[in-house]
């Protein structure tokens, strides 16, 4: 595990919420500092199997050296495709840590923080071609508003965007400063720093297409988890805890939750735990970019 790349947020509340078997197959969808994964590692048996995912090739400097693990490079949006390749088309439970590493925010050279100048880029995976710079330079003003509406919930999206066109229209913006420099008259007096966040967020989630990607995910879950397994997710912003709240407690992303012909409600998991699970006043303090953090289980139910 390296600390220096990534410290895991609740790394015991949602090993926890695995309820490992020491036989068992178990997916890391989030590699990243391997904090989640040598956790399941120490808790698994000779006979234990353990996967992890990966898109960015930085997080294989930190790759345990394990027979019982297998660090796979690739993006979770083909879950079910990858573990079908890697001979473990079921698997006894999924953790997913949906937060941005430590190592990405603090790398100053990937643009995913306003606190260094950088390129505009965000990607997660450095081989996509979709980057920050192309949404702030090349989107049109239709397509610039519903990423600040839908995944930064800017109120003031229509003069950003207003801003960003206009002066996009004199020089192109190629830097996370450039940007910061332009948006600044956006923001309200003393929460600049609040706003960049949002803009920065909103722009990253489009970038690596999360929300479809996460929901692509969730949908394959069910179709890979053994009756009886767990799912177990992290979640650091509203955008994506409504999501896997919806998912989990009706099988949907919105509207009712369906039934059969008896009444019966028809989903594939059922809570663990009914009331969202959050750091401790310890956690905080180790780790202030577990604020946010929410943690889900839920159990895979027979069809």
């Amino acid at each position: 595990m390296n600390k220096d790349y990534h410290i895991s947020v609740m790394l015991n509340s949602s090993v926890d919420g695995l309820g490992i078997k020491p036989d068992g197959i178990y997916v890391d969808l989030t590699f990243g500092g391997g904090g989640h994964s040598q956790e399941i590692l120490n808790r698994l048996g000779d006979k234990g199997r353990l996967l992890a995912f990966d898109q960015d090739k930085d997080t294989f400097k930190n790759k345990i050296q394990d027979s019982r693990f297998e660090l796979v490079y690739g993006n979770f949006n083909f879950l079910k495709n990858y573990l079908k390749y890697h001979k473990a088309p079921l698997v006894d439970g999924i953790l997913a840590d949906l937060g941005v590493s430590s190592h990405h925010f603090n790398e100053e050279d990937r643009g995913f923080s306003f606190r260094y100048d950088a390129p505009l880029d965000m990607r997660m995976n450095q081989n996509g071609e979709l980057s920050a710079k192309v949404v702030v330079n090349e989107y049109t003003e239709a397509q610039l508003l519903d990423v600040f509406w839908q995944y930064g919930e800017v109120k003031n999206a229509r003069k950003l965007v207003d801003t960003i066109i206009r002066s996009r229209t004199e020089k192109k913006i190629n830097t996370t400063l450039e940007l910061t420099k332009v948006i600044e008259s956006c923001a309200r007096k003393h929460k600049e720093h609040k706003y960049f966040a949002q803009v920065f967020q909103a722009i990253r989630i489009e970038v690596n297409q999360e929300l479809e990607v996460l929901k692509n995910m969730l949908l394959q879950t069910e179709k890979v988890i053994k009756p009886g397994g767990r799912l177990v997710v992290l979640t650091y912003h509203s955008l994506e805890d409504r999501l896997v709240k919806n998912y989990i407690k009706k099988g949907k992303f919105s509207g009712d939750v369906e039934k059969d012909f008896y009444g019966n409600f028809k989903r594939p998991f059922i809570e663990i735990n009914r009331k969202v699970i959050v750091p401790t006043e310890q956690e905080l303090e180790e780790n202030v970019r577990s604020r946010s953090a929410k943690l889900r289980i839920a159990e895979r139910v027979e069809n």
